[in-house]
């Protein structure tokens, strides 16, 4: 068995300047952290546009989420990377796209007003811009890591997301709108890409996920299993609880500011 101290996990994230709203870049520093209590290294590149990069060097592939003008600039990139990561992909790399990366993984991204945008098709799914914005909190079951968990996170999008049969949704709502408001499911996932429209951001307040994202990150690179030490959560699971009571008292309302429509 490898000594944990000895192990080395690679991440790439993907456009961190252009794509790294609402904290989103905190997905990052939860999984270094989680890492270095318990002596697992990392090694991290960031990847902006016009650079080309091997991701299946990477045992992780972060990115995140931007408003419409940024995602022009990285549909128009992200198509010249779409093989490489796809190839990545497939040999085992995990992916996790929030929010703006997420929609770029799909078929298209069609903007409220303005041209469509191509997605790469890492996952079988659509978006379509809507008028009003989904921007409350938002839990989920899911059963993706072998037991059911509770996922939490803030959504804040006006994106209408519709998966294909080669997509498996992420979650299921408990509360919040998740990927159109009306299927009751919110984000996706292909292997181990996952696709969600939670912000906060995510990893820190669900430890659950960051650890699973970990583990097979590790198993990619040296050959499953591994196990991974439990860790003291508690203040981890005093944000997931506030965020869990957050969620359900403004359960039904399109804001978590204000009960009201928001434009776009």
């Amino acid at each position: 068995m490898i000594d944990l101290k000895n192990m080395t996990l690679r991440i790439c994230h993907l456009y961190p300047t252009l794509l790294s709203v609402a904290g989103d870049r905190g997905n990052l520093f939860a999984i270094q952290r989680r890492c270095d209590w318990r002596g697992i290294k990392t090694e991290v590149r960031e990847v902006e546009v016009g650079e080309e990069a091997d991701f299946s060097q990477y045992d992780l592939i972060l990115s995140h989420g931007g408003a419409d003008r940024e995602m022009q600039l990285a549909s128009r990139d992200i198509l010249k990377k779409a093989s490489a990561l796809k190839d990545a992909v497939e040999a085992g790399s995990a992916f996790l796209a929030v929010c703006a990366a997420y929609q770029l993984l799909g078929h298209e991204y069609k903007p409220f007003k303005g041209d469509p945008l191509p997605g790469i098709g890492l996952l079988d799914l659509r978006t379509e811009g809507g008028s009003e914005r989904f921007m409350t909190h938002l839990a989920m079951e899911c059963d993706f890591s072998g037991q059911k968990q509770v996922m939490v996170g803030f959504e804040n999008h006006s994106g209408r997301t519709y998966l294909g049969p080669q997509a498996q949704p992420l979650g299921k709502v408990v509360a919040g709108w998740g990927n159109n408001g009306k299927d009751g499911y919110e984000g996706a996932r292909y292997k181990h890409v996952y696709g969600t429209y939670l912000h906060g951001p995510v990893l820190p307040k669900n430890p659950w996920f960051t650890d699973y994202l970990i583990k097979i990150g590790l198993e990619h690179r040296y050959g499953g299993p591994i196990e991974l030490p439990a860790l003291d959560n508690k203040a981890e699971e005093a944000a997931h609880a506030a965020a869990l009571r957050l969620a359900m008292l403004n359960k039904g309302k399109m804001s978590a500011i204000e009960a009201t429509t928001w434009k776009r």
